[in-house]
Parts: structure tokens; sequence; C-alpha cells
């Protein structure tokens, strides 16, 4: 709830696609959104969408069907050969070409649908170690943001689970009593997400703080003082010359 109130999240009138992978955080998200399209003053309708990602002929999407129709869900799921495009890509990032494929599909099924939002599961966690793993990684400082407009395709992106630590969304199977879909991913567990995730875990055995840390500088109030960004060659031309030859050139 107050993810949604923050960020402006759900509003009158929206068509909201879930992207629902049948894991414990987007299954949660489903029941969260229905708990709120109860409770809350306000008109918006939901749909769910599966993406099978051909990693595996066990991927049980049925299983997950049923529970969006407990929810009163409507609930679609199709094939996107991830697994074969991944092994064309020449060793480049899975995960990355992963996400790539499964947004395009979510977003193109959004629009076919009328949809105006699209809704994932990623949690604070998510976010935290996003923010992480740009700056080890990229030499960045970036995280996902809980609202975000894609102007090419006119959706918006929004992410309700902002606010819930991961360990959270475990115990919360005990409410809506879904046994997770176990993720059909063979990179599961091998990548450098949960590298990263390890990484927190061991340094926050030493500095218990350091989650609480990583969570405050991933705010836009956090920047302290930062060296400039770097300067070409053109543009430090005049200043080299008056160094070098006592003149500017």
């Amino acid at each position: 709830m107050r993810a949604i109130t923050e960020f402006e999240l759900i509003e009158e009138g929206d068509k909201i696609l879930l992207g629902i992978s049948g894991g414990k955080d987007s299954i949660f998200m489903a029941y969260a959104m229905a708990m709120m399209q109860k409770r809350l003053k306000k008109n918006f309708q939901l749909q769910a969408l599966t993406i099978n990602p051909m990693f595996s002929e066990d991927f049980d999407t049925e299983r997950i069907r049923g529970f969006m129709e407990e929810l009163g869900i409507p609930f679609a799921s199709f094939p996107v050969d991830i697994a074969g495009t991944i092994e064309n890509q020449g060793g480049k990032d899975p995960c990355y070409t992963c996400a790539f494929f499964r947004r395009g599909a979510v977003n193109r099924y959004a629009k076919e649908q009328g949809c105006n939002k699209v809704a994932y599961a990623h949690h604070h966690d998510d976010a935290v170690e996003t923010f992480f793993m740009g700056l080890l990684y990229s030499g960045q400082l970036h995280t996902f943001t809980p609202k975000t407009y894609l102007d090419k395709m006119d959706l918006t992106v929004i992410r309700p689970l902002v606010y819930f630590r991961e360990a959270e969304i475990r115990e919360a199977i005990q409410y809506h009593g879904f046994e997770p879909v176990p993720s059909p991913c063979p990179y599961d567990g091998h990548t450098i997400r949960q590298k990263v995730k390890d990484l927190i875990q061991e340094i926050s055995q030493d500095n218990p703080q350091l989650y609480s840390h990583l969570a405050a500088a991933m705010r836009q109030d956090a920047i302290g003082e930062l060296w400039a960004p770097a300067k070409t060659r053109k543009e430090m031309q005049k200043q080299y010359f008056s160094y070098m030859y006592g003149k500017q050139q």
C-alpha cells in the first residue's frame, strides 16, 4: 500500500497486465493485487501472462492458470523460444537475453490486450542487488524505478512489491497457499545477481548495516560529493597547451 501510494502506481481505469513466472514473487504479487482490487476505491482491471521460455518440457503453466482462476484474474500463456535464442547468442549474458525477449513479448501482448500498465514482481532485495551490481560491474549508480514510462510502447511499468523484503514474500506462502513452480532456468543460482546476493550476505556478517546503507544510497538525495565527468582530449586541449607552451592554441 505504501508503494502504491508513494509512487501512484494504480489509477482509475487502469488495465494492468501482471507478468507471472510462477515463482514466489510473481505469485504473491498476483495475490496482493487481487486483494488491492477488492479493497481500493479505484476501478481497475487485472490480467496475467506467463511466458514459457522453453527451457524445460515440465514447466507447469496449468497450475498457475488454476491459481489465477481462484483469484479471478484472466490468464494467458504462450511459449517464446528464449532457450534457443540464448544458445545462439555466442556466450552473451543469458540473463540479459532472457529479460530482453521476455519483456518484449509481455509488452506486445499488453498492447494487444489494450493494457496501459505492466506489473512486475521485483522486490526491495532486487532493487538493492541491482544497485550494487551496477556499481561493481558497470561503474554506474543506478537501479530500476518503482514506476517507469516506456514512451516507445506507451506503457507504464509498475513494481508494487518494491517495499517487500524477499524473506517476507517467502513467508507469505502460508497466506495464499500456492507452492511456487520451480524455476525452469538452467542458470538459476549461477548468475552475477546470485554472486552479488551472496556477497551482500557475506559482508553483512561483519557489517550488519550494509543492506540498509545500500538501500539508502540508491535514493537520489543520497548523492554526495563526486568527481566531475571525465573530460575529452578536445575539451582539455587549450588548457594542455597553456601548461606545455605557456599559451592557448
